[in-house]
């Protein structure tokens, strides 16, 4: 038994504090870069355009106005290539080398970056090939084939921003997650010097960290490099990239379901870039879900926008872990030195301290549990976090200026309780430099001088709907050059375009004229799906015209999108000009169930319908009955999908009719 009088001492020893200081007397950090997001690589934003007002332009403010929600600062597009690039293809500005052909209106990146603009003039662009037109690579599959051809090719597209929709781009990458060469990038910060871009940044190289050890091997490579970006770092740089005294760029990271521990994972790695590796930007792969759930990487946006038809979005935690730094920082702002205001918990978690050097102070503080922050990619190595109490002591220039610090706070929960989104609390009390704060398991506090951070909020948008059924489109009212509402293009590229026909009027065109030069292994035949994936029967039909010789499919229970869009399973049937036509279980026409005869014609609308129900399926040409057969009982559901039989311009849909599905 322990003595009254022994209990007395233990009761008065001082409670251990973790301690802190953040002083700026040695200096300060890296540059502050900002906080990103990415539309594209690919498709990702696709159903976000086809949102009516309101709402449209509610997730555009959650995503990129000032003081109101993720309040983004960088904004990063995929160049389009006109082909797979993960979640659907994207429209060239060139689908071939012919000047005449170049368009600056193709696709809704352009809009995207002009409303991002509209709501943060001081936003960042950054630009990013991930896939070519064939022509590009003169027929062959490297881009750099002729280094001048590609360069131009990117100068097009930057100028294009600027004399079409007065975008000034302010970063330019190389190619996303595969080889550069050094004469390219030597040549591109040529070719952009010499057309009045001295000012635009090259971020190289978009993937792993193999362009540090050139950088340190070539001056001439070292000047045209501004920022060295890589994906996926998992916190940790390479010791070269250190060396190299560039500044470092997760451009490109997260890539996480949005979900708590998607929000989780986010909030670690906007401190602990920082804090483990030296990284002075994070950019989300992607901005927005915003392309049908079962397409690949589910729900890995910052926030989920999938229903256009009935408006309903949801606004998750990943928006108010962007919000913890973005709303209480600027590009230019400066981070504390690691030990001096940027370093590990001692029981786990981070902090990380960044002034704009005219007396304002930022500290952002993450207790991100091990199991409750994983990230999609790498592993995580094992830690520990429990609850602790931090004491603060600021130094150095801010010591005596700051008395009290706004606090926001979000806490992240795994149970039947409701978490806590970026809400003010009462400000801190600092005295004579210092105050403490009890910190718990997945928090995250910001504790900052500046004053102008809300929490915008919107009334809670529609209740979520499936996919509309009936379902018709004549593709009449969309602008020449777009593409069709709630179409996910997966290979090849369908706009609308005008057919010059007083009856059609506009049609969706395949405009993309050869295989691309790909990104990842496209289908070799052009497809584009559309409606619910959990559809088990259905009945639709389209209306298509074939210019000169060739075949069009239209298809059911599509299993597979995005890269693996190759190996999609389902019912498809094929008609074509030479008189046949063939259903087939797959896309790459191998498993044929029926086959037949058929009277196509050439340069002539014609009518498909696809009718599936349970191991039924029936198909009609122009309203007569082409087949009625047993189909396999598996794939049970999918998608509806359109296509063509090879990459030509060749090929026209109009009339898009869904009468039965479920």
């Amino acid at each position: 038994m322990v003595p009254k009088w022994m209990w007395a001492i233990i009761f008065l020893l001082p409670v251990a504090l973790c301690a802190y200081t953040i002083d700026d007397s040695s200096g300060l950090g890296r540059t502050y870069d900002g906080i990103g997001g990415i539309s594209g690589g690919g498709a990702t934003s696709r159903l976000l355009v086809n949102y009516a007002e309101p709402y449209r332009s509610q997730i555009l403010d959650y995503l990129f106005k000032p003081n109101f929600g993720a309040s983004l600062q960088i904004f990063k597009v995929e160049i389009g290539g006109d082909a797979q690039s993960t979640d659907g293809t994207e429209s060239s500005h060139m689908h071939n080398s012919n000047p005449k052909d170049a368009n600056y209106d193709r696709g809704y990146e352009w809009w995207l970056m002009k409303e991002a603009k509209k709501r943060n003039p001081d936003i960042k662009l950054y630009g990013l090939p991930w896939a070519f037109p064939k022509w590009v690579g003169n027929g062959t599959n490297d881009p750099y084939h002729n280094p001048d051809v590609l360069a131009g090719y990117i100068l097009n597209w930057i100028k294009g921003a600027k004399s079409h929709h007065n975008l000034t781009i302010d970063y330019i990458g190389i190619w996303n997650e595969r080889t550069y060469t050094v004469e390219y990038i030597k040549l591109l910060r040529k070719v952009l010097d010499d057309n009045g871009f001295k000012d635009m940044q090259i971020v190289a190289a978009d993937g792993k960290f193999q362009i540090s050890g050139d950088i340190l091997k070539d001056s001439d490579l070292a000047k045209a490099v501004q920022y060295i970006g890589v994906h996926y770092p998992g916190t940790e740089v390479t010791q070269q990239t250190i060396q190299t005294g560039k500044p470092i760029w997760a451009s490109e990271d997260y890539s996480t379901n949005n979900n708590e521990v998607g929000g989780g994972c986010w909030a670690r790695i906007l401190n602990q870039n920082y804090v483990n590796g030296n990284m002075t930007s994070t950019i989300s792969w992607n901005l927005i879900a915003s392309y049908y759930d079962a397409l690949p990487y589910t729900r890995d946006g910052l926030m989920t926008a999938i229903e256009p038809w009935s408006g309903h979005y949801e606004v998750t935690s990943p928006i108010w872990g962007a919000a913890h730094t973005t709303q209480f920082t600027e590009i230019g702002w400066k981070y504390f030195k690691h030990g001096a205001g940027a370093a590990h918990l001692d029981k786990g978690g981070s902090y990380v301290s960044l002034t704009d050097g005219k007396g304002n102070l930022t500290i952002v503080i993450e207790t991100m549990s091990h199991d409750h922050s994983k990230c999609i990619r790498p592993g995580l190595p094992p830690y520990n976090v429990s609850a602790q109490t931090a004491s603060f002591t600021i130094k150095g220039s801010l010591a005596s200026k700051i008395t009290s610090l706004n606090v926001w706070y979000t806490k992240l929960t795994f149970d039947s309780s409701t978490p806590t989104y970026f809400e003010k609390k009462p400000a801190i009390k600092v005295s004579q430099g210092s105050f403490s704060l009890d910190l718990q398991l997945d928090e995250i506090y910001t504790l900052s001088t500046v004053t102008t951070a809300q929490k915008g909020s919107y009334p809670t948008s529609p209740a979520s709907a499936p996919f509309p059924v009936p379902y018709q489109d004549n593709f009449d009212n969309y602008p020449v050059f777009s593409e069709a509402s709630n179409f996910a293009d997966q290979a090849g590229v369908f706009e609308i375009r005008d057919t010059l026909d007083a009856q059609h009027k506009l049609a969706m065109q395949q405009v993309v004229p050869e295989y691309p030069l790909v990104w990842c292994s496209d289908a070799k035949v052009p497809v584009s799906m559309i409606g619910n994936f959990n559809w088990k029967d259905a009945t639709f039909s389209i209306d298509s015209m074939i210019e000169v010789n060739g075949g069009v499919f239209i298809a059911f229970r599509v299993t597979k999108g995005g890269c693996q869009t190759k190996n999609a399973e389902g019912v498809y049937f094929w008609v074509n000009t030479n008189g046949t036509f063939t259903v087939t279980s797959d896309i790459g026409h191998k498993d044929v169930i029926t086959k037949g005869m058929s009277s196509v014609p050439v340069a002539k609308w014609f009518t498909l319908k696809l009718q599936v129900e349970g191991t039924q399926a029936t198909g009609y040409l122009n309203g007569k009955q082409a087949f009625s057969t047993k189909i396999p009982a598996t794939p049970k559901n999918g998608f509806i999908a359109i296509g063509t039989t090879d990459f030509s311009t060749q090929y026209w849909f109009d009339n898009f009719s869904v009468t039965k599905a479920s």
